[in-house]
Formats: C-alpha cells, structure tokens, sequence
C-alpha cells in the first residue's frame, strides 16, 4: 500500500509539472523569450471636445454635451479643451466628472494654452501661475496629463498668417531664439513640482512656436530633466516628413492627438497614414490613449464617428 502511494504521489507530481510546461510553453513561446518589447494591445481611443467645437460651433459648446455625443458614438474617453469650459467653480468640475463617469468615459486630458515665449517676465509669470491652476483643475477632474505649449513670438500678423508661413514666424525683434528657449525652460521648470504633487503629467506639444520641430521639443524636455515633463504628440502639426518626425517624439508621448480632415482642412489637410503611425507608436512601446482632434470641414458629428472607425483600425 506505501509503494502504491508512492507511485500515485510521482505520477501526480509528473502530471503536474507536464501541465505547466504545455501551459507554459502556450503563453511564452520560445520565440518571445528573448523579446525584450512587450506584447501589443489595443489603444483606447478619445476624442477632444474640439473636435466638435472647434472654436466656432455654438451648439457644441457644452462640455456635456460633447460628452454625450461621444458616449453615444462609442468613444472610451474625452480631452477637454480647456478654453471651451465656461465655469471653473469646484462644483462644475464635480459635475463634468459625474457626467462622464455616468456615460462610461474617462476623463483622460486637458489641453491647455500658455505663451512663454516673451520678454516680459510678469507676463511669463502670469502664464505660470495660470497653468498651475490648469495642473489643479485637471487634478479636480480626475486627469492624468495636460497638454501645455511653449507659446510663439507672435511676430505673425495672426494665425492664418502664421498657418501661410507653415507655422514659421520671424524671432521679435531685438531678442534671439536663445533668449526664447531659456524663457521657456525657465518657465516650465517651475510648473514640473505642481505637477509632481498633483499627479499630473505636462505633455509638451508639438505645436508652433518653438515646439515646430522634434528638435526643439527635446531640447525642452531634456533641459529640464523630469519624468512629470513628457511629450503630448500631435500627428498633424509636422507639415513635412511626419514619420521621421513623429518616430523621434513617440518613446517619450505620454497622449497622442490624431488629426484627421474629412471635408478638407480649415488650414491645411494632411493625408496621413494612420497604420504606420500605429506602428511607428507600437514600436515606441506606446500604449497610451489616441485623441481624435477632427479638423476637417465635414458635420464634426459624422466627421468624429469616421475617424473613430479609422483609429480603430489602425489601433486595435
């Protein structure tokens, strides 16, 4: 009887470790063992509440009502347009968030506007503290990240001008383009502890200004030297050679704003090939949320449920 114990006890214990090995060997290949990139997943995919908006749709204005269309066409969660919000007050913030959560959304952005490009240290100053109640606001909100710029020289006569020049504006007179890097450093140094106690993340657009170029992105983020200070990356804000320029920013985005033209662009439309950034982002290890920002001339409604099929495919 102690042998047949024995016995069923060493079967048992064979069984048991063939098992694990199938099981194992199921779930990590051995042509995975030495992949150091993780699997790939699906992004969530969101959408601005500029999409619809767009600065000029009266009827979109409402932030709830952006997040009930965008809920009702299957997004998984909104970036709010800071400048769209008509009330700040703590009980408004509450019930944006309410109002999200009971339309199954996430509150995953806040894009914000700032200009420190200027020789003016009380108006940089004033910029700082007005993004520092940005950092709280998203805080309130429940909002990981916020999207900041550097500002721009504003030597352009307005913005379709500058949109004319490809985002290109001459340096202010009697000051050099040194002058403005150190503006902005300066300044963003001082945000990235506000951060860091709200658990918010900037993300540094790429935007005009001197955010134009991948290269002058990096020479912010890697001046300052904090993990709080990231990149927000917009797809649509390189004119020329966007892949090359998009691959240099993707291992350090933190949100990625897909721009897409259905009807043709405001400004300018770009024909984007949405599987290859997907790819350019996936080998970046990027597993983030894309925001749609819908530019294009089309109903922003059936503009925004296009493009969402569209990230999908690229994303999923």
């Amino acid at each position: 009887m102690v042998t047949n114990l024995r016995n069923r006890r060493k079967f048992l214990k064979s069984a048991s470790a063939l098992t694990g090995a199938i099981i194992g060997s199921r779930m990590f290949p051995a042509s995975a063992a030495n992949d150091d990139r993780r699997p790939i997943k699906s992004n969530s995919i969101g959408v601005s509440t500029y999409s619809y908006w767009g600065f000029r749709r009266k009827e979109f204005r409402p932030i709830e009502k952006c997040l009930d269309i965008a809920a009702d066409q299957g997004f998984d969660g909104v970036e709010i347009l800071q400048v769209q919000m008509e009330d700040f007050t703590p009980s408004y913030l509450q019930k944006i968030k309410k109002h999200a959560f009971l339309n199954g959304l996430a509150l995953m952005g806040l894009s914000t506007h700032q200009d420190f490009v200027d020789p003016d240290p009380y108006k940089r100053r004033h910029n700082v503290e007005q993004t520092i109640f940005y950092i709280r606001q998203a805080a309130d909100l429940g909002i990981p990240t916020i999207r900041i710029n550097t500002g721009r020289w504003n030597t352009s006569k307005n913005f379709d001008h500058l949109m004319e020049n490809k985002g290109i504006e001459p340096v202010l007179e009697g000051h050099t383009e040194k002058e403005g890097y150190n503006w902005v450093i300066d300044s963003i140094g001082k945000l990235v502890g506000e951060a860091e106690k709200a658990g918010v993340i900037l993300g540094l657009e790429n935007h005009w200004g001197l955010g134009l170029t991948p290269e002058g992105v990096l020479k912010i983020i890697n001046a300052i030297k904090s993990p709080w200070l990231q990149v927000t990356l917009d797809t649509g804000n390189f004119l020329e050679d966007p892949y090359e320029r998009l691959s240099m920013l993707a291992d350090k985005t933190v949100l990625l704003q897909a721009k897409t033209y259905y009807g043709g662009g405001r400004w300018y439309t770009l024909d984007l090939d949405y599987e290859k950034i997907a790819k350019i982002m996936h080998e970046a290890n990027y597993r983030g949320w894309v925001s749609l920002e819908f530019e294009g001339k089309e109903d922003p409604v059936s503009g925004c449920k296009k493009s969402l099929d569209l990230l999908r495919k690229a994303f999923g």
